[in-house]
């Protein structure tokens, strides 16, 4: 099926024909780290993405099929032996306190433990990990210590920050982001120069995201829909953005979206909706991804249902976040090149 799709596909976001860094791509999604890391003239050299669905989408953009179960021996040969940035947004499963106490075993049997295990036999230069801001206090801060001190007992110097992306990327969507960011000090000795970036002003608001030109009836509710008295009731403005709370209608009265969740288009919690001159309706999955600052041009999967759609909008990372985390590392990397 991927190989079919693979024959006729047109690259959307190529890497540049001369690199200044390679990286590789790790719980790969929708291609969110990649594409930050070539804005910068990266290369990626190796992907990896279990869900398939996404890896069509991924495919679809970027023309290539990452490899799948990162677990597997047989997919981790496929690494090249040298890089220099390691990236993933990787799963957060839980680390037991026994483990805590023991460091680097601990993380056996989690896929934290896969990454750290690349990063022992590889050795790249960076790390840059995106996780859940929840990943700093789960188990009162002790599964993040686990991964700090793993890296650190890899011998890396870790950085870490809880940012949002609409006060660090001028992306309207509240959504906090724990970032790690880790060197080899051996390679990287200017490491102590790194810094996350500083706050900017939000200048785009929700209505540089929507489409008003949306007409597709799936998107709709209309009077015969079984929700449709309370959301008429509830959703009086054209400026904000609701949401659909199982039992009753949420508005978010900070002015920008609410942080996008990958259950959205499955008709869960968290549905995203709006009320335009049209009617009521939910986000579409193009106007989650410009949510999430993926570039005009992006393109899911037209083969893939619209809550796979919706999903991979709510998990992705927030490109222009990402942009600009990459700058910072990418300063120190290449320096003055």
């Amino acid at each position: 099926m991927l190989v079919d799709e693979h024959a006729r596909i047109k690259v959307r976001f190529p890497a540049s024909d001369i690199p200044r860094f390679t990286f590789i791509d790790l719980f790969a999604g929708i291609g969110g780290f990649r594409l930050a890391m070539q804005h910068f003239g990266g290369k990626c050299v190796y992907s990896s993405e279990f869900n398939e669905a996404a890896q069509l989408t991924y495919l679809h953009n970027y023309g290539e099929v990452p490899f799948g179960d990162i677990t597997s021996e047989q997919t981790k040969m496929f690494i090249p032996e040298h890089f220099d940035v390691l990236c993933g947004g990787f799963p957060c499963q839980a680390f037991s306190v026994a483990g805590y106490r023991r460091g680097f075993d601990d993380a056996r049997g989690t896929l934290f433990f896969e990454v750290a295990e690349i990063i022992r036999r590889h050795r790249p230069r960076a790390v840059f990990l995106e996780n859940v801001k929840n990943l700093q206090t789960h188990d009162n801060g002790r599964t993040f210590a686990v991964i700090k001190g793993t890296l650190e007992e890899l011998g890396y110097r870790v950085f870490s920050k809880v940012l949002n992306a609409m006060e660090h990327a001028d992306v309207p969507q509240n959504r906090e982001r724990i970032i790690i960011v880790a060197f080899d000090p051996e390679q990287v000795p200017n490491y102590g120069n790194f810094e996350f970036p500083e706050p900017v002003q939000l200048k785009r608001t929700i209505h540089d995201m929507i489409d008003t030109d949306v007409e597709d009836e799936r998107y709709f509710y209309r009077e015969n829909h079984i929700y449709y008295p309370k959301l008429r009731e509830a959703m009086l403005s054209r400026d904000t953005i609701y949401q659909w709370r199982r039992i009753y209608v949420r508005e978010n009265k900070s002015g920008v979206c609410p942080t996008l969740t990958a259950n959205m288009g499955g008709g869960g919690h968290n549905v995203p909706l709006i009320l335009t001159d049209a009617g009521i309706r939910k986000l579409t999955p193009k106007e989650c991804a410009n949510f999430m600052g993926f570039p005009e041009s992006f393109e899911f999967s037209p083969r893939l249902a619209e809550s796979r759609k919706y999903m991979q909008a709510g998990n992705s990372v927030v490109v222009p976040l990402m942009v600009r985390v990459a700058e910072s590392i990418t300063d120190i990397l290449l320096g003055n090149e």
